[in-house]
């Protein structure tokens, strides 16, 4: 029997590998919605960085037309007084009950909530056992993760279907 040596994988490889995971993971749930968007706002105070860089004009030696005043808009608002109906007799009426407001329509099973985490599962599950229990842990993960997928995006259309209504 021959003892072959082992070789590692170089920590550098897999600080990349791990990166790119992170890096694909972080796309992918902020392609499907899951991470919340910016808010911020720009200020019209900041000077654009190519104006900074850009060299500055020759001097214009043709003078500018002088600008023109401002003229004051005034706005007027005509009201169109009528007349109020004469009272109607109250006449004793039975009224129907107002219908009851739909029910919200349940949330849907989504398959990039289920796609996404089951690869997330997956590779979890292939971190635990060796030999066919890693295979099993493997499927397990992938079965967890893609409930767990789905789970998350069905409470997201919820959240987001709460503030419409």
């Amino acid at each position: 029997m021959e003892h072959t040596a082992r070789t590692r994988i170089h920590p550098m490889v897999i600080a990349a590998a791990a990166s790119v995971a992170l890096v694909s993971l972080v796309g992918a749930a902020s392609i499907a919605g899951l991470l919340p968007s910016s808010q911020a706002k720009q200020n019209g105070d900041q000077v654009p960085v190519a104006a900074v860089t850009a060299p500055a004009p020759a001097p214009v030696t043709a003078a500018a037309p002088a600008p023109e005043p401002r003229r004051v808009v005034e706005h007027r608002t005509v009201v169109h007084h009528t007349n109020a109906p004469a009272p109607q007799p109250q006449v004793a009426q039975t009224q129907a009950p107002a219908p009851a407001p739909a029910p919200a329509p349940a949330p849907q099973n989504s398959a990039l909530g289920i796609g996404i985490g089951a690869v997330v599962g997956g590779l979890i599950g292939n971190q635990v056992g060796s030999g066919n229990g890693k295979k099993l842990a493997t499927v397990a993960g992938a079965i967890g993760g893609g409930y767990a997928g789905n789970e998350i995006a069905k409470r997201n259309q919820q959240q987001q279907q709460q503030p419409q209504q």
